[in-house]
Order: C-alpha cells, then sequence, then structure tokens
C-alpha cells in the first residue's frame, strides 16, 4: 500500500539581493546578509606574500655575506700581472733616480762654499768679511742665513749684516752695513769709537775726527766695548759748539774736559747738561780772571764748580 508522503511546498527564491522592509516596530523578519568584499583581502594577501618573499631573500643575502666573509672569498677584482709589475718598475727608477740626485746634491764639490759675494764693505777686507762670516767649505744645505747674520753682527765693525743662500755660482752673498767712527779714543792705543761709544779698531789715519785722550791710563781698551754714551754725547757736543777744538781730556773723576788756550784747564763731568756747565763756565771765566790766574776750572757739577789757583794778579 503506498504509503502516503507528506510534501512541504518548497519556498520560492529569494534574490539575495531581496531585503524585507524593516517593520514599524523596527523588527525584521530576517538579518539582511552582509555583501561581499573579496577585493581588500586580496590585496591584503598579496602584499603579505611579497613581504614575506622580501624577507627571505634578505636573510638570504646576509648568509652570503656572512659565509663570504668568514671563508674569505669576497670577489675582488683581478689585476694583470704585468700592470703591477710595470708600476713596481717605475717606482723603482724613480726612486733609484731621486737617490742619485740626493748623492750628488750632498757630495758635489759645487755645493760646497769656497767663495762668497761681498757687498757693502768700507775698512773691512772681503777676505775679513769671509772669514767672520765663517761659512767656508760648509754645504749651502747647512747653512742658516740668520746664524750667519748673527755671527757677523758680532763683529765691532759690522752694524748689520744680510745674509742670502742660492745656487751656484754665487751661492752665499753678504751685504754688511759698517759702523762709522765719530772720534779717536787715545788710551796707550789708539781706538776708533762710533757715535753709540762701541770701540772698534783703527782701520787708518783720520786726521778729521776729534781725539780723546786718557793722560794717566795704562791698559787699552778692548775693542768691542761700550763707552758711557754720555761722554760721547758730551764729547761730541762741545766739537760742534767749538770747532777749533781738536783734542780734548778725559779723566775717570773729573770727566771731560780740554786745555783752555788762555792757560788753564776745564773739566765738564761725564757730559751730561752741558749747556748749563758751559754757561756756568764763561760767568766763574769773567768773574775771576781779572784777578786770579786759574790752574783749573771744575764744572763736573754745574751747582757746585771749583777753580785752583796757580797766581794772584
Amino acid at each position: 500500500m503506498p504509503s502516503s508522503v507528506e510534501t512541504r511546498p518548497r519556498r520560492a527564491r529569494r534574490d539575495p539581493g531581496h531585503v524585507r522592509p524593516v517593520s514599524e516596530s523596527g523588527s525584521t523578519g530576517r538579518l539582511r546578509p552582509l555583501p561581499q568584499r573579496m577585493a581588500p583581502r586580496a590585496r591584503w594577501e598579496t602584499a603579505s606574500t611579497r613581504s614575506v618573499a622580501q624577507r627571505r631573500a634578505e636573510r638570504r643575502a646576509r648568509k652570503q655575506v656572512a659565509q663570504a666573509q668568514r671563508t674569505g672569498t669576497t670577489r675582488r677584482r683581478r689585476v694583470h700581472p704585468l700592470a703591477i709589475l710595470s708600476w713596481r718598475a717605475v717606482s723603482l727608477v724613480i726612486a733609484v733616480g731621486l737617490g742619485i740626485v740626493l748623492y750628488l746634491f750632498l757630495t758635489s764639490d759645487a755645493f760646497f762654499v769656497q767663495s762668497v759675494a761681498i757687498g757693502g764693505e768700507k775698512h773691512l777686507s772681503r777676505e775679513e768679511i769671509f772669514r767672520f762670516s765663517d761659512v767656508a767649505q760648509r754645504h749651502i744645505f747647512w747653512i742658516d742665513p740668520a746664524e750667519v747674520e748673527q755671527r757677523l753682527e758680532q763683529v765691532p765693525n759690522i752694524a748689520d749684516a744680510s745674509v742670502y743662500v742660492g745656487w751656484p755660482p754665487d751661492m752665499v752673498q753678504i751685504l754688511v752695513v759698517e759702523r762709522e767712527p765719530a772720534l779717536i779714543w787715545e788710551q796707550s792705543v789708539r781706538v776708533w769709537v762710533d757715535v753709540n761709544g762701541i770701540v772698534m779698531r783703527q782701520r787708518e789715519d783720520r786726521p778729521d775726527l776729534l781725539r780723546i785722550v786718557v793722560p794717566d791710563a795704562t791698559e787699552p781698551l778692548d775693542v768691542g766695548q761700550r763707552i758711557p754714551q754720555s761722554i760721547i754725547d758730551g764729547a761730541l757736543y762741545l766739537k760742534r759748539r767749538y770747532s777749533n777744538i781738536d783734542v780734548l781730556l778725559y779723566d775717570s773723576l773729573k770727566g771731560l774736559g780740554y786745555r783752555d788756550g788762555r792757560g788753564w784747564t776745564v773739566w765738564f763731568g761725564d757730559g751730561a747738561e752741558m749747556d748749563v756747565k758751559l754757561l756756568n763756565y764763561n760767568a766763574i771765566v769773567e768773574a775771576v780772571v781779572a784777578q786770579v790766574q786759574p790752574g783749573e776750572i771744575v764744572m763736573s757739577d754745574p751747582d757746585r764748580p771749583y777753580y785752583t789757583v796757580l797766581w794772584r794778579k
């Protein structure tokens, strides 16, 4: 007997996009299906896959570098052996050439001083200046111009020196400025003295110069010694005031003086305040000469002058 099967009527398919309207109470019969979004997911998967691949490539690269550093198998550019050989040969030739030039420069007689060019000499001879410079037979590489200048300026006759070192033939050039004598100092031996009081050896007879005589001295002055500036200034001042005076006297206690043509000796001390002393001297002469004959008039101290009397008139 056929069984009866109860069949349930099929529901009609609804359009997936169909949504039942919301009732006024705010509820619906069924939930609204969400739309499918495949595109963002695909993009995320693509970026994730690329990031993983990139990290793997970087790890492989780091492993390769680390392995190459451990084994020392980093790749280097290969240089042809002939190129290395040619550069070494060139360097060797240059080094040998420089060595030969240096050897010739240090040993050749052409670079050792045999003579010098000298200028500015007046009283000194060129041979003396060459000897004072002390550069004979020295290599120009070892000559210090400043040292030679200092050595020359220690010579009393030389006030200034300039030294130039160059190449042959005039490897060393010396230019000097000599001191000029201002007066002659006679102290058992005649010497020249310049305006600064520097004592120099007399080179020639100079009758045009003022002469200062130290009557009782036995020891001569040393060359290079310096006479006090006040004495030099005072002596030159007297020469300018009395051009007929050719000889002055000097005493260690009374100072500078001269023999007056009227028969006495006048002393002016060390030369300081010479104009005041001359005024006082002339006043004393006018006051006493008519009464007495002075033997000495001493003006060393302008405030306390005195005189000695040979006889009264």
